[in-house]
């Protein structure tokens, strides 16, 4: 397999191989006459793409002859399409009409990377979306990027799933819709199960790696995900989706639009469901979702109100399973059962349920949440160069997960201990709901400024609120002591405020050679309720001002390559844990990391096989991102008894990814991405209980692997069309093995795995009222492996032996989905 990669890697690289023609010309503005820099054409057949340079001139170079469609687009302005026919060098003039339905397409550029921001990113288009897209949650859809690994709680990815870029997970990845912050300002986590089927409404996704440019919400921290709901759609349309497949998964949606009213009015809608028992025992999720839109486009105003809300069920499986069941044999299981004294019920649950088991039993051990977003838009042009854009939005979230727990302390819940005759109970089996209650709101904006095609700038910013209410409640208890249903065993309330003004500009120092600066200040406030010095609970604020500079440089050989290299520097707060389970005193600082991109991007036209194009796109980019006070659990324990995160003085991570494709005239594409990357820590001190004195144990370690970080991922797809609208594609991905601590312990891994998956698609168009149907089959582990994507590890000396524990998230053998969709 690794001599499988190297060659590929080397086959990917551009070729300087004979050309036969060129094709080139300029793109202007239909009304002025002005050059359009930046207009993106691409030459479909030979599967390439090119942008203008400041005069608004594109060159194809390299073409074999033959027959090709040329689509342009440009930032506002209607697109255009034209079948160009090469034979000899050509060349061809394209004047561009501006467009007025320009809303969605302002509200994300302001805060997405180009060709000139200097900075690594990859874009996932609409049609790319739509193939991946068979009703698992998103991050399964950004599968296929540079760096990226997903794992899934219950196992087929449907319910909790997680997503990591660079070994960095959720809770350090920014992610926004249409511009507005979506992490949860008190953990940055981001829980794409209260938002399923969203990608059924989603026109493109952005992927920034490492701190990329300035955005809205939490900060940066390894990547950011940057989502645009649909545009508009000129056309009448209604088109429903429906998926069965393997543990009774079932989606069903529907989605409709008006199309123009009146070349000025759209409105756009979808409902959704999803079901699914999970690979895991009990791991079920029942999950609804709808999406709305609706606007006024004008020929400089537009105005445009998006509102998504999700609603979730899911039964926990966050325990996760143990080493034996994984990866052990029988007297790996009997060990953990005798260490662990299981007994009972529990003994059975163990023994029966192999890699699928779920620790928990109680029949409505169960996730219940709903969050509602609604954003409302507003685009003004006030000149041809001056543009401003804005929103105000609103999300409500709500919701509880409820808990069996046995012999739990009566102390814990301020419960009485209950005296029955001469007995007196201090323990009871409980059943206790946590909630969560919030509301998060906002204005975020951006005015962009072009006088000319070689200078454009953008000033934006937000300013946010987040009010979360959190409580605890008994709903039942063997002996209910003092307590009434219902009873809230604790509040704590937090809130937080995040502003962010930022400026950046990009200016072109010559005909090739570009530059970006790019400047933000973030203030957040955070109120809360925590531990003074006394150990007693008080109210507490904590304040942060953070500078976040960012500049690159790239320099354009020709229409088709180019290279870059940027510098940013990014900040980040500590999430509510590090807060509210510390004191003043114990309180971690923020975090920085310092982040060099350098890169290069190129297209190439390769000749030709027969009478079909061979065309060749590469990237390829070398990072290095420095931690300063890097947040990690260390397992010690802090001045209010809690196991909190500590800083970490110095880490870094460095490494390369290289991405290229082969396509053979559209009828053919073979692609990879390798990502091989070093991810250390300098100087790392781990704290191990020891049950047989209740003291610490201290392990210091000189360099060590982060954990949660291979050093080898790697994606290749190979897809063919088979017939004229039947397409195969066959994708693999490899993972090299993970740490599940920062010891750098062999004890404490993942251990590596490779999946492969196979996907059909059928299309085929009529002319009457059924103008689409779509037939699809995507088999997952094909091969059958039997591996986990993510776990934890926890140790502990007992009886002068330390003993280490793992637990696993066991993900699905081989499954299936069917689809069907009828497009009217």
């Amino acid at each position: 397999m690794k001599n499988f990669l190297i060659v590929m890697a080397a086959l990917l690289l551009p070729l300087q191989l004979f050309a036969q023609y060129n094709l080139s010309g300029q793109v202007t503005d239909a009304t002025a006459g002005t050059p359009l820099a930046g207009a993106n054409l691409v030459l479909e057949g030979a599967e390439v793409g090119v942008a203008t340079n400041t005069a608004g001139y594109y060159e194809f170079s390299n073409l074999a002859a033959g027959t090709y469609t040329l689509r342009v687009s440009y930032l506002g302005y209607e697109p255009v399409q034209r079948q160009v026919v090469v034979n000899s060098d050509t060349r061809i003039n394209f004047t561009l009409a501006q467009a007025n339905l320009r809303a969605a397409e302002v509200v994300v550029s302001a805060t997405r990377a180009n060709e000139r921001t200097g900075t690594t990113y990859s874009n996932v288009t609409q049609e790319q979306i739509d193939k991946r897209n068979f009703g698992q949650d998103l991050p399964y859809l950004l599968e296929q990027i540079p760096s990226v690994v997903v794992n899934s709680d219950a196992g087929a990815g449907v319910g909790y799933t997680g997503i990591r870029i660079r070994g960095s997970d959720i809770t350090r990845i920014n992610v926004t819709v249409n511009g507005i912050p979506i992490n949860d300002p008190e953990s940055h986590g981001v829980f794409f199960v209260n938002m399923p089927d969203f990608a059924s409404s989603v026109q493109d996704i952005q992927v920034q790696r490492g701190v990329g440019t300035s955005t809205n919400g939490a900060g940066a921290f390894g990547a950011s995900i940057n989502i645009q709901t649909q545009d508009v759609r000129r056309e009448a349309y209604a088109e429903t989706d429906h998926t069965y497949g393997s543990f009774n998964t079932l989606r069903n949606n529907v989605r409709f639009g008006t199309g123009l009213i009146n070349g000025k009015f759209a409105f756009d809608g979808r409902l959704s469901r999803i079901k699914s028992d999970g690979y895991i025992d009990r791991a079920s999720s029942d999950l609804k979702s709808f999406y709305f839109s609706g606007g006024y486009f004008g020929d400089k105003t537009s105005v445009k109100f998006v509102a998504f809300s999700g609603q979730e069920q899911t039964y926990q499986a966050w325990y996760g399973t143990p080493e034996a069941l994984v990866y052990g044999n029988e007297a790996d299981l009997q060990a953990y059962i005798d260490r662990n004294g299981i007994e009972g019920a529990d003994l059975e649950n163990l023994r029966t349920a192999g890699r699928r088991y779920n620790y928990y039993t109680y029949d409505n051990e169960t996730d219940n949440y709903q969050q509602d977003h609604y954003q409302l838009h507003l685009s003004h042009d006030f000149s041809s160069v001056l543009t401003f854009s804005g929103a105000l939005h609103y999300t409500y979230g709500r919701g509880y997960y409820e808990q069996f727990r046995a012999d739990d302390d009566l102390a814990d819940y301020g419960l009485a201990d209950v005296v029955i005759g001469d007995e007196t109970i201090s323990t009871s089996d409980i059943i206790r709901r946590r909630w969560l209650d919030n509301d998060f709101y906002g204005a975020t904006y951006a005015l962009q400024y072009q006088p000319n095609s070689r200078f454009n700038a953008t000033l934006g910013g937000a300013l946010n609120r987040y009010d979360g209410r959190h409580f605890g409640e008994v709903i039942w208890a063997r002996f209910a002591s003092n307590s009434n249903i219902r009873d809230r065993y604790y509040e704590n309330d937090g809130e937080k405020t995040d502003f962010n003004v930022y400026a950046k500009a990009n200016y072109g120092l010559t005909d090739k050679l570009f530059a970006f600066g790019d400047l933000q200040v973030r203030k957040v406030g955070y109120s809360f309720l925590g531990f003074d010095n006394d150990l007693s609970n008080i109210e507490q604020d904590a304040a942060y001002t953070f500078f976040n500079p960012k500049a690159g440089l790239t320099y354009q050989f020709d229409l088709e390559n180019q290279v870059y290299a940027s510098y940013a520097i990014g900040n980040r707060e500590p999430v509510r844990n590090d807060f509210t389970e510390s004191t003043p005193a114990s309180r971690p600082e923020h975090e920085t990391l310092r982040n060099l991109e350098v890169g290069y991007r190129g297209r190439i036209a390769l000749g030709n096989i027969g009478s079909l194009p061979l065309a060749a796109h590469t990237e390829l980019n070398y990072f290095y991102m420095n931690y300063k006070n890097q947040l990690v659990l260390t397992g010690q324990i802090n001045d209010v008894g809690g196991y909190t995160r500590t800083n970490i003085d110095n880490s870094y991570r460095q490494g390369v990814e290289l991405a290229g494709a082969l396509s053979l005239g559209g009828k053919a594409t073979l692609s990879t991405n390798i990502a091989y990357s070093e991810n250390k820590i300098n100087g790392f001190e781990e704290f191990i209980d020891d049950y047989t004195t209740w003291e610490q144990v201290r392990n210091t370690y000189d360099k060590t692997t982060i954990a949660f970080s291979p050093d080898l991922v790697t994606t290749s797809r190979l897809e063919v069309e088979v017939l004229k609208g039947l397409s195969a594609a066959f994708i693999y991905k490899t993972v090299s093995q993970q740490y599940l601590d920062n010891t750098e312990n062999e004890k404490r891994i993942i251990p590596a795995y490779q999946v492969g998956d196979l996907r059909l698609l059928y299309n085929v168009g009529f002319k009457n009222v059924l103008k689409g149907l779509e037939l699809g089959l995507l088999v997952n582990n094909i091969f059958n492996e039997k591996y986990a994507a993510n776990g934890y590890t926890y140790s502990y000396i007992y009886d002068s032996a330390q003993i280490t524990e793992n637990f696993y998230y066991p993900q699905a053998t081989r499954n299936f989905l069917l689809s069907v969709g009828l497009k009217f």
